[in-house]
């Protein structure tokens, strides 16, 4: 599984078909997916489509290696329904930000479930699939196979699960963002994602000053006025380390197999504690 997935999403969507489907086939198509069997793999308006190489099987007549055609259609949810999950995702913190940072909650199916919906393959009819291959099964092997490459392609983009199920990240973000935590979270994330205006100048241009006479030594160290007796408490963001994790759990740059954001909360730990004796 780890060769086709690293991502916990990725996993649980493998998880979820072995639980409705055979185990063996689906051991047969890991073998397809690891070997190179597919051939091409795309996806366009929730459909997958796959050309996948078959066997040469003298015994049946099959002297020369077949190219089969598998198509993956997934059960798209209803407006209604997709409506009624935005809404209860809205309405959870936890969430929310996590979505609308492009990342996928590790509870979210339990949160589709309390709606009597599943966004991880959960029954057989979940998904169509058809094969020219001759193999009566469902899923053959070569279904099999491009499942596993979905789990992958999961790995780079986690919100292929929502497309799949009928609704783009576009439009995902977009209705959660219209919300009451939504708008606060955008406004959070347009302000942290300010530019910063140019300046002509590499250098400070000095300005010209008339000089005002001190009238003792006292009162040019001291000032005329006092400094603050107390120095007012920064407010906690509501998202801390927005920056980091607006780059994801995996983001492009990060070729490890450890979870990035967990690898810079350690990072933070350990600079915090070293530096803990100079606060």
């Amino acid at each position: 599984m780890a060769q086709f997935s690293r991502t916990w999403w990725g996993q649980r969507f493998i998880a979820a078909l072995e639980k409705i489907m055979d185990s063996g086939r689906l051991g047969r198509g890991r073998s397809y997916a690891r070997g190179g069997k597919v051939k091409s793999f795309e996806i366009q308006d929730g459909v997958i489509s796959a050309k996948v190489r078959g066997s040469v099987n003298p015994y049946f007549g099959v002297y020369k290696e077949p190219l089969y055609t598998t198509t993956i259609e997934f059960k798209s949810i209803s407006a209604a329904n997709w409506s009624a999950a935005i809404a209860y995702v809205a309405s959870k913190a936890s969430l929310i930000s996590r979505l609308m940072l492009n990342e996928i909650p590790d509870n979210i199916d339990d949160a589709f479930a309390k709606l009597d919906l599943h966004l991880l393959p959960y029954r057989k009819d979940d998904f169509k699939t058809k094969c020219s291959c001759p193999d009566w099964s469902n899923p053959c092997k070569h279904i099999a196979g491009v499942y596993f490459l979905i789990a992958a392609q999961l790995d780079e983009d986690p919100f292929l699960l929502f497309e799949l199920r009928g609704l783009s990240r576009d439009a995902l973000q977009k209705e959660l963002a219209r919300s009451p935590l939504g708008q606060a979270l955008s406004a959070e994330m347009t302000l942290e994602k300010t530019a910063p205006k140019p300046d002509p100048s590499y250098f400070t241009k000095p300005a010209v000053q008339t000089s005002v006479a001190v009238a003792s030594l006292k009162d040019f160290w001291q000032g005329a006025k006092r400094l603050p007796q107390t120095i007012e408490v920064a407010s906690q963001a509501s998202v801390p380390a927005i920056l980091v994790k607006k780059q994801g759990d995996f983001p492009p740059f990060w070729d490890k197999e450890s979870s990035f954001i967990e690898t810079m909360e350690e990072l933070y730990k350990r600079i915090g504690t070293k530096n803990a004796p100079l606060f």
